[in-house]
């Protein structure tokens, strides 16, 4: 994966340059696909810029990095060659569920989640609230950390708690959970060194809680305010209010999980079984499971279409549990903006995992999904017949088979790590 091996190079060039190791890279999108932006020299040195060039040079000397450059007082801005991002696909579904993983947390302990199950909570600010420390400790340790009985964490432990949605009535006391991680309120964790504690934008470059790449939110109308959440296309009037079990047994487990992991902090949190229970892309929890089911009909749909027998029950290739048809198949036609948007976001995958531990924050990697779900639906919607391109312009990565299994994978894998399901049919 592109941003795990981009911060593993930062490293390099950052030792190499003969400077002292940096907390974070502070990797960040640019709005362009396989282009990223670093703001590791700001933190090492009296002279960003100079430093800045000194990484760069060392980044020049990997062959799948196209360029390094530096920009303002010390970013550095690195885009990799169109191999490496078009080979994102491939090294998404040889991974499987470990595309979502990375050492970037390594050396970072967090002790275990309590025991218990989130959803029998009697409120739904403790439901989430439960939830959110439980999906931290999980993010946490696909980024490398390592999970710990809270006994055994106490000597230079800082406590990594979840963020509270809001104020629990029972609880007048309760509050908010710091915004970042600091040395002093940082929430959670037992470090071994600093924490950069800047808020991390999106894959696409929007702000965490912004849309997707087609630029209008995946809840398009959902909003969760003082007057609770409503659906601006059905009506305006107040939501009734619902017990987390009364929307577990009407919504599904599912599509209530999803919905508290991507509540945002610090806002009140009345809500719908309704609303979570609608089999619409207006809602996030049946969007991006939704995007999983079409994914995969994506993959069945090209390879059926290729000929031969149907993919059910397929043999494999090298007991790699690809089938033999997939692993065989041609490339298709050159990758067009929106493979190229499918492809960067799939690229960001072990990073926004790492990010939303890093600070507490599930609910940004919940939404993370929700652009990634939104791109793939736009893609595998509109995407072309395998051969529709003469063979000479064809670019690995760019086929439709491709795309959706790498697209069905990363879906699969991240809501794995919110504890959803992810059906292959809907």
């Amino acid at each position: 994966m592109i941003t795990r091996d981009l911060r593993r190079a930062l490293a390099r060039a950052v030792a190499a340059a003969g400077l002292e190791a940096a907390a974070e890279p502070g990797l960040r999108p640019t709005g362009t696909p396989g282009q990223y932006a670093a703001s590791v020299a700001l933190a090492l040195g009296a002279n960003p810029a100079a430093t800045a060039a000194a990484i760069a040079a060392g980044l020049r000397a990997e062959r799948w990095i196209a360029s390094a450059e530096v920009t303002g007082p010390g970013y550095l801005t690195v885009t990799v060659t169109p191999d490496s991002l078009a080979a994102v696909a491939d090294a998404v579904t040889a991974a499987g569920p470990a595309c979502v993983t990375s050492d970037a947390l390594a050396g970072v302990t967090v002790p275990a989640a309590s025991p218990g199950d989130p959803l029998a909570a009697p409120t739904w600010e403790k439901a989430r609230a439960a939830l959110a420390a439980r999906l931290t400790v999980g993010l946490a340790a696909a980024a490398g950390a390592t999970v710990a009985d809270p006994a055994g964490t106490e000597r230079n432990r800082l406590t990594l708690q979840a963020h509270a949605s809001s104020q629990d009535p029972s609880e007048p006391s309760a509050r908010p959970a710091p915004e970042h991680f600091t040395n002093s309120d940082a929430a959670g964790v037992s470090r071994t060194r600093s924490d950069d504690s800047t808020a991390e934008p999106t894959a696409t470059g929007q702000p965490p809680q912004t849309a997707g790449p087609g630029g209008a939110d995946m809840m398009a109308g959902f909003a969760i305010g003082p007057a609770g959440p409503r659906i601006g296309g059905y009506g305006g009037s107040p939501p009734r209010e619902t017990t987390v079990a009364a929307a577990v047994s009407f919504a599904g487990r599912d599509a209530v999980t999803f919905t508290l992991a991507r509540a945002v902090p610090g806002q009140p949190l009345r809500l719908d079984k309704e609303i979570m229970a609608r089999r619409v892309l207006a809602n996030p929890a049946y969007a991006v499971r939704y995007a999983h089911a079409r994914a995969a009909s994506g993959v069945r749909w090209a390879v059926t279409s290729r000929g031969g027998d149907l993919p059910y029950s397929p043999p494999t290739a090298g007991g790699t549990g690809v089938p033999l048809r997939e692993a065989t198949a041609l490339p298709g036609p050159p990758a067009d903006p929106g493979e190229l948007a499918l492809l960067d976001a799939l690229s960001w995958l072990p990073e926004r995992v790492a990010a939303a531990a890093r600070r507490g924050r599930p609910d940004e990697f919940a939404r993370y999904l929700e652009e990634l779900a939104s791109v793939t639906v736009d893609v595998l919607s509109s995407a072309r017949h395998q051969g529709s391109g003469p063979k000479s312009n064809r670019a690995p990565g760019s086929d439709r088979l491709t795309l959706a299994r790498a697209a069905r994978t990363g879906l699969a894998a991240g809501l794995e790590l919110l504890g959803v399901t992810a059906p292959d049919r809907l």
